[in-house]
């Protein structure tokens, strides 16, 4: 199955793809990830021991204010008025590790994945820099798309 890019003009150079004529359409999208880290790490993280304050509740903000910001952050994108972000961070002992899942709606022309995926990046990138100088050895892993809702596409659920 081939498609063309959106983003390239009949010269292949790059462009901001026009969505004006598109209806506005109720639209979310959830990402997830994780950080690993060693046992000792978590445990810390868990219990308030780490000596920059509270990981989990930094990494949260971080994730929303980044979503916020994605357009900033990535060339192409819109910039959109979010309607809904939730940030959940969960310890995963048997793993050592956070995982972390971001949902980001709007109501708009375009969709959201791009947010979603970038507060899960973000708030996997603060925990690793409140927790570097213990841990120098974490993992941001598997960050990916989990469902994606609206537009023409519609329903996509990936896992």
């Amino acid at each position: 199955m081939s498609q063309e890019l959106s983003h390239t003009d009949e010269q292949g150079h790059a462009r901001m793809v026009d969505v004006s004529a598109k209806p506005d359409t109720a639209r979310e999208a959830i990402a997830r990830g994780t950080i690993r880290m060693k046992p000792e790490t978590l445990a810390m993280i868990q219990s308030g021991g780490v000596p920059k304050g509270d990981v989990i509740g930094v990494a949260r903000l971080a994730g929303i204010m980044a979503a916020k910001r994605t357009h900033e952050l990535i060339p192409l994108c819109h910039p959109l008025l979010l309607t809904d972000i939730d940030v959940d961070i969960t310890p995963n002992e048997a793993e050592s590790a956070l995982d972390i899942s971001a949902t980001v709606r709007t109501t708009g022309k375009t969709g959201v994945e791009m947010e979603a995926l970038t507060a899960v990046t973000i708030a996997a990138l603060t925990v690793y820099d409140m927790c570097k100088a213990v841990d120098r050895g974490m993992r941001v892993e598997s960050v990916r798309l989990a469902e994606k809702r609206g537009g023409k596409s519609g329903e996509i659920v990936l896992e």
